[in-house]
């Protein structure tokens, strides 16, 4: 599975490269700078990211000198592929693409310079509500999964490890759902459990359809979920805008650990206008209880060897890659002491 989500990535990446041709910013020589427009593709539209749309709508962008272009990328792989090929300047994602990628040979690694969440983002729903949740239970069942090879799923499995709890051969785990379309199979009668992020999670029980009943990011303990990156030649030919970058990020980061649920809702509420805004401030009341947001973006080692530790145990990785190769913390370092 890593190795055809690598050939994809390289190749969709080539596609792109040839049909924008001498447009992109790489070929033209032009560098951002802060000022200029910053392409940020993002894996997903969620929740569970408040602290960048808290740099955004508190306009801490602007007064880095930052305008920035959001763009959906809808999956590791997609936003990979747009930040290898110049569709976009940063992807934000999980780090395991950027592992994938640098093992495919690439000359141009993608570089992970802030890391946005320490705890995984999805909940397990279950059809029926239970009090005394153990993961035993899952045991013979039924579960609606992710990706093989992405986050979701790694993380899903090495919980499932850490109980004695064979992945393969314990339970049935259906991975052949498009992301995001898992809770409507499962509201529609698909499977026993569901692993769902939100507003996925507490929409299925508002419907009455499911219940939360673990929190993947409460029982995985710390885990680099997602980061910021940047191509190698990206960082070194525009340091000052990754740097303004970064102290927007620090800024939505502080505001998140020095505010209320209630009043995070309130400020990212215009970016998610088809969530009411108590749901809004369920899902960051649960998020900020799981202690999903450090006080600072720095991507550290200890984190990056976790993330390897979950990779190789997923058999999703042959041989492990160097930390000072893929991650720089020099950005996050000083956007923290501002």
């Amino acid at each position: 599975m890593k190795q055809k989500l690598i050939s994809l990535l390289l190749a969709s990446a080539l596609v792109v490269s040839v049909l924008t041709g001498c447009g992109s910013k790489a070929e033209s020589g032009v560098q951002n700078a802060p000022g200029e427009k910053v392409v940020l593709n993002e894996v997903a539209h969620s929740i569970f990211y408040a602290p960048m749309y808290v740099a955004i709508e508190e306009g801490y962008f602007e007064e880095e000198g930052i305008e920035l272009e959001l763009v959906t990328g809808f999956g590791a792989d997609k936003t990979m592929t747009a930040v290898l090929s110049d569709e976009a300047d940063i992807g934000f994602m999980g780090s395991e693409a950027s592992i994938y990628t640098y093992l495919g040979g690439t000359s141009d690694p993608v570089v992970n310079f802030a890391q946005l969440t320490q705890r995984a983002g999805n909940f397990l729903v279950s059809r029926e509500p239970i009090d005394d949740f153990s993961w035993d239970m899952l045991k013979g069942k039924d579960v609606l999964g992710g990706r093989a090879g992405g986050m979701p799923e790694m993380v899903f499995e090495y919980i499932l490890k850490k109980h004695n709890i064979d992945p393969a051969a314990d339970l049935s785990i259906d991975q052949s759902i498009d992301f995001g379309s898992t809770a409507a199979a499962f509201s529609g009668g698909q499977g026993d459990f569901t692993v769902e992020f939100e507003p996925h999670a507490t929409s299925l029980e508002a419907k009455g359809d499911g219940y939360v009943v673990a929190s993947l990011g409460t029982d995985s303990g710390y885990v680099p979920y997602t980061a910021f990156s940047a191509k190698s030649s990206y960082i070194k030919e525009n340091p000052e805008t990754i740097q303004a970058f970064t102290n927007a990020l620090q800024k939505g980061m502080d505001y998140v650990n020095s505010h209320s649920p209630e009043e995070i809702a309130r400020v990212i509420q215009p970016q998610f206008e088809e969530t009411d805004l108590e749901t809004i401030t369920t899902i960051v009341t649960r998020y900020a209880e799981q202690d999903t947001w450090a006080d600072n973006l720095i991507f550290r080692q200890d984190a990056f060897d976790l993330l390897q530790n979950i990779l190789e145990e997923s058999g999703e990785l042959e041989k492990r890659v160097p930390y000072e190769d893929l991650v720089t913390t020099e950005f996050a370092e000083k956007a923290a002491k501002q």
